[in-house]
């Protein structure tokens, strides 16, 4: 798996990597993460991937995501 590129942001880090023919955007904070699987075919471009990270209807979503996964861990927990 290659490292293509790492995207610090202020709550999380993203980091996309190339493999097996598909590109995977990770998303990770300290205690959770997410990943999207992009098969290579089905884009044009590394920068349509990381284009992504720069929506912020998708970017919202994710941070959405992990605070409901923060609440679903505490459920489960505590």
């Amino acid at each position: 798996m290659r490292v293509v590129k790492t995207l610090p942001l202020p709550n999380m880090q993203v980091t996309l990597f190339s493999w097996n023919e598909k590109y995977i955007l990770k998303f990770e904070t300290p205690m959770f993460e997410q990943t999207y699987k992009v098969k290579s075919l089905d884009i044009t471009s590394e920068a349509d991937v990381i284009a992504l990270v720069d929506n912020p209807d998708f970017l919202a979503k994710v941070e959405a995501r992990f605070l409901a996964m923060q609440a679903d861990w505490e459920l489960a927990v505590y």
